[in-house]
């Protein structure tokens, strides 16, 4: 197999407190290497004490509960930068990185810097994460009329790939890897490209599948979509047709802070009066 199928790849990924990319935490954590026949080369696993209650939504999708990872976990701002030093190492390295749903695990990890003070992934290599490649982006792509779910379990049964243990972040690391393999074998025109070729691919398709998203939701005039599971990927997550990051990938840019308000007498309209002010003193109007 030629192309970027045909090398070694890693795998990574994320079990957290929830969905929200921007509240949530990491609670374990695992990046894996694979040879180009499958086999396992390396693995690095991280349990985190991510400083919070770990949901029981959560908990029961991974298995990881307060108790648990108070006990056993490390201590998270050390973990967070074990984790994306590992991972900017093997990036640069130019190894592909194989992540399921990557807007949802690097944006998470990229906050999760950002909470604790630390260069983040995208700060270390001096550039958006690359080469990813993401197999939910790359199914929607390949197999776009397909209807129903494309879950890592729906990807690893379509593909032919074991998972024997749904949700432990190693063992979905690897079989995210699998399913990449599995797809350059299928879809020949993703397959023969270079690693750098398939993540600009990848960039674009993202890109007008949040579009697509994006005109969905307009067209049924809904604000949102429904509630998600504990452990639903960001992409079905509650947003607006407004959210922010809808096109970008891999990696979600961080929310805008809004612009501090110039000081009195330098630009804008002056301050109202007190008595002046809406619900103070004389109506306004």
């Amino acid at each position: 197999m030629s192309g970027w199928a045909g090398e070694p790849l890693a795998g990574f990924d994320l079990e957290t407190t929830g969905t929200d990319v921007e509240r949530d935490r990491v609670v374990s954590g695992a990046w894996v290497l694979l040879g180009p026949g499958g086999r396992l080369l390396a693995r690095r696993s991280w349990l985190l004490d991510p400083g919070v209650p770990v949901p029981e939504a959560a908990t029961a999708v991974h298995g990881l509960d307060t108790a648990h990872v108070r006990r056993h976990g490390g201590e998270a701002r050390a973990g967070i930068e074990e984790m994306t030093a590992h991972l900017a190492a093997s990036l640069a390295a130019g190894t592909p990185l194989v992540v399921m749903n990557a807007k949802y695990d690097l944006t998470l990890l990229d906050r999760e810097c950002r909470r604790h003070g630390l260069a983040t992934l995208t700060a270390r290599l001096g550039g958006p994460p690359a080469p990813v490649v993401d197999p939910l982006v790359l199914d929607r792509h390949a197999d776009h009329y397909r209807r129903g779910k494309r879950n890592l379990g729906v990807l690893c049964a379509l593909y032919g790939v074991a998972l024997d243990r749904p949700h432990e972040a190693g063992a979905d690391a690897v079989a995210a890897a699998g399913v990449a393999r599995r797809m350059g074998g299928r879809h020949p025109a993703l397959g023969a490209l270079t690693a750098p070729e398939l993540h600009a691919l990848q960039v674009r398709a993202a890109a007008e599948q949040g579009r697509a998203r994006l005109r969905r939701h307009a067209a049924a005039g809904a604000p949102g979509a429904p509630g998600p599971t504990a452990r639903q990927p960001v992409a079905d997550a509650p947003w607006t047709p407004s959210a922010p990051g809808a096109t970008a990938w891999p990696v979600i840019p961080p929310p805008a802070l809004p612009a501090p308000a110039p000081p009195p007498g330098e630009g804008g309209a002056a301050p109202a009066a007190v008595g002046d002010a809406p619900g103070r003193g004389t109506p306004a109007g």
